[in-house]
């Protein structure tokens, strides 16, 4: 009878230790599941550009938007028609239009959700902190590619377009005393 008094609050303790780490792991392992997937239209980071350029082309449109930040930003490109395999450049003009410095990070996914494990950036100003001074303008770039392998997959072998949509959010978190 003293074994089960003791058995079932250790076992209790042991499970609630079990969550507890659990619910710390998971939005670390929820991120690297997005990042592997493309779940929810996550992109991929890569560091080389594919050995093979294939003669598909895909449409790729630019969007973007700003949210609590006296900012314009824009592409110079609204749509680029890129061959999957071959590196591409686009730029971005942003400009301060207030009149005291900001600070912004940008975010972005792409539209369908099941291309983004085939969206790979080579290089991205993405959620890095930006400073404009009031008045300034600043131009970013995002170098990218369309993995070949998308053409492997049943989801997104015959899509022909796909949009990229970047938000330019206020922080306070990066103002400065």
């Amino acid at each position: 009878m003293i074994k089960r008094k003791t058995l079932t609050p250790l076992l209790l303790a042991g499970i609630f230790v079990l969550m507890l780490g659990l619910s710390f792991a998971a939005v670390p392992l929820y991120d690297l599941f997005c990042r592997v997937t493309g779940f929810g239209g996550t992109t991929q980071v890569s560091r080389e550009a594919p050995k093979i350029v294939l003669d598909k082309v895909v449409s790729v449109r630019f969007d973007t938007n700003v949210n609590n930040l006296d900012w314009n930003f824009k592409a110079k490109s609204n749509v680029i028609d890129v061959k999957v395999g071959q590196v591409n450049s686009i730029e971005f003009e942003v400009e301060n239009i207030g009149d005291e410095t900001t600070y912004g990070v940008a975010s972005f996914n792409v539209s369908p959700a099941s291309f983004g494990k085939y969206y790979s950036k080579l290089g991205c100003f993405c959620f890095e902190k930006q400073e404009l001074k009031a008045g300034e303008k600043a131009t970013y770039v995002m170098t990218f590619y369309l993995d070949p392998d998308l053409v492997n997959d049943p989801t997104t072998k015959n899509l022909q377009d796909v949009t990229m949509s970047y938000t330019f959010f206020s922080t306070d978190y990066y103002k400065q005393s």
